[in-house]
């Protein structure tokens, strides 16, 4: 039997409510407590996996202590809750569950009422006014799942769906008058659907419909690298692309200059993708594009970039200053824009005012004020720059450094207070801040304002399931770049070889970085006027890796291949 809480017992809240009721000791409420907290759970949470109290008894005293309506959710229809409402991340990483909305107010089913975040973060997220719900815990993670699943149909099922009906909805900015032309041909209709359902499927990047003299192809770029996916015949081109210039609301009377459109695809009741398409007209038909931007698919976290420890420290380290200047430099789809995303997912707080301007938004983040460049209007990186500053921003990100107006006014937002993120095209770190300079920044401004530059490619990640190592002379390895040390503790390099896993021998991507941070020696070959081979050399001293040295780090941990990494890396 329970004893009562003696008069000086350090318990509050629910665990001090558990003791009164006897249902545990103190001496247990206090250690479960404890280690409750170590296991970052909560003391609920902790409580039914350790099987130390039941579910519905903590529910109970929960409700009476905290008087919040208790839930059986065996009573309601997990099949049509209003999920949608609420960001998924969210209820995932909360544990809540909404089931039912009146008016402004939304009523949320949690099992830990001492969980403020869970309500606050929702709130913010909806723009509603929110009401908890007590629910036993050994039942809501399940019912949650069902919750989602219920709401957003799989992959799978629209495959075998009727892809004729597929939802289509253009943006509204985008509408144009010759856009209302109706291409009723089903097969057609159908045909495209498939095509982007497909390349959704497969995680391809980008789709390229494709007009030759004697021959039409569609290609996917899945991991970098493209392949060709159908041959449809050479007499339904001019249909296939009429099909997606109306989509994308495009004038299709119009096939002697490029064009540039947007199709939003609707999966399911909580998921859409965006395409960014572009046409190009070619010796033997328009040539289009459509560029995948899947918001779900972008955002990752810290940890899956593919950072070594000191390179994730220093990165974390220069996002976290109250201000100055990021960047973040590599080719066209180097994953520049997922890096940064991933530092404005860890710094976007309530208290925090953040925002974007891209060309266009490929990511969409809730709390974050992000808005799409759009020349035609006037509203270029500058303006839209120019603008953030008037709005008492925190945090900035401009999609890219094109031109000296843009540089100059995020190198002032920089040194005036605030964190500029942003993106460059240069090969390195070190020639990020040569073509500053020749876009005519000032080099006193440039040491004062940036504080790190990270250079970055995406490679292939080798498939766990079937790379094989490689057997390579040691003259070899030591011309590929590795040092003798490394040979003499015996390196083991794996190459591909392709399952039913994998494509061609590999699964997914992963960053090699270079990432450099701005020292004080470095900021003096700035002022100095110095060039690159200064930058570089300094750096190195530093102990800041370029890019090979990276990818050979990934070499050795089994990572990628060398043929992957010459790939990416090759001068």
């Amino acid at each position: 039997m329970a004893s009562e809480p003696k008069p000086h017992s350090t318990l509050s809240g629910l665990a001090l409510r558990l003791v009164q009721n006897q249902l545990i000791s103190e001496q247990e409420a206090t250690a479960a407590t404890a280690d409750a907290a170590r296991r970052r759970q909560s003391l609920i949470a902790y409580l039914v996996e350790q099987k130390i109290l039941d579910a519905r008894r903590i529910a109970v005293v929960a409700s009476s202590e905290f008087g919040i309506p208790l839930l059986d959710l065996r009573a309601i229809d997990l099949l049509n809750l209003p999920v949608n409402l609420v960001d998924e991340r969210l209820l995932r990483k909360h544990r809540a569950l909404p089931i039912h909305r009146r008016g402004n107010r939304l009523f949320i089913a949690v099992s830990d009422p001492t969980n403020d975040q869970a309500l606050e973060e929702i709130r913010f997220n909806t723009g509603l006014a929110t009401d908890p719900v007590i629910v036993e815990e050994d039942k809501l993670n399940s019912a949650i799942e069902t919750a989602i699943e219920a709401q957003d149909t799989t992959m799978t099922e629209l495959m075998d769906a009727d892809l004729e009906k597929i939802e289509i909805t253009p943006d509204a900015e985008d509408l144009r008058d010759d856009a209302e032309v109706n291409v009723d041909d089903a097969p057609i209709v159908r045909y495209v659907n498939k095509i982007l359902v497909d390349a959704i499927s497969a995680g391809a990047s980008d789709i390229h419909f494709e007009p030759y003299e004697k021959f039409f192809r569609v290609r996917f770029r899945q991991d970098g690298i493209l392949s060709e996916v159908a041959s449809p015949p050479l007499n339904i081109a001019g249909r296939l692309v009429s099909r997606l210039k109306v989509m994308s609301r495009m004038n299709i009377a119009e096939r002697r200059v490029p064009q540039d459109g947007r199709i939003k695809l609707k999966v399911s009741r909580t998921r859409d993708i965006d395409f960014r398409v572009n046409t190009l007209p070619t010796l033997y038909g328009e040539k289009v594009v459509l560029r995948i931007l899947d918001s779900s698919s972008a955002q990752v976290g810290i940890e899956a970039l593919g950072f070594e420890e000191e390179q994730r420290t220093a990165f974390l380290s220069a996002i976290h200053k109250p201000y100055g200047m990021v960047l973040v430099t590599g080719p066209t789809g180097s994953g520049k824009t997922v890096s940064l995303y991933t530092a404005l997912n860890l710094l976007n707080k309530p208290e925090i005012n953040i925002s974007t301007v891209e060309d266009p938004v490929e990511i969409q983040v809730p709390g974050i004020n992000q808005v799409n460049m759009n020349p035609k209007t006037g509203l270029t990186f500058a303006s839209a720059l120019r603008a953030f500053l008037r709005q008492d921003p925190d945090i900035v990100m401009v999609g890219e450094i094109r031109d000296l107006e843009t540089a100059e006014i995020a190198v002032k937002a920089a040194q005036t207070g605030h964190l500029v993120l942003s993106t460059l095209h240069t090969n390195d770190a070190p020639q990020s801040l040569t073509r500053l300079a020749n876009m005519g920044v000032a080099p006193f401004n440039l040491a004062s304002s940036v504080l790190l530059i990270m250079a970055q490619r995406l490679a292939r990640r080798l498939c766990a399931r079937c790379k094989v190592p490689e057997d390579l002379p040691r003259e070899v390895l030591r011309q590929e770049g590795f040092t003798d040390q490394d040979i003499e503790e015996g390196i083991v390099v794996y190459r591909p070889v392709g399952c039913e896993h994998c494509t061609k021998g590999y699964r997914g991507r992963v960053g090699v970085f270079q990432v450099m941070p701005i020292t004080e020696s470095i900021r003096q070959i700035i002022l100095e006027g110095g060039d690159v081979n200064k930058l570089s050399a300094q750096a190195s001293r530093e102990g800041v890796f370029d890019l090979r040295q990276s990818g050979l780090r990934k070499v050795k941990q089994g990572v990628t291949s060398l043929e992957e990494l010459n790939r990416v890396t090759k001068e």
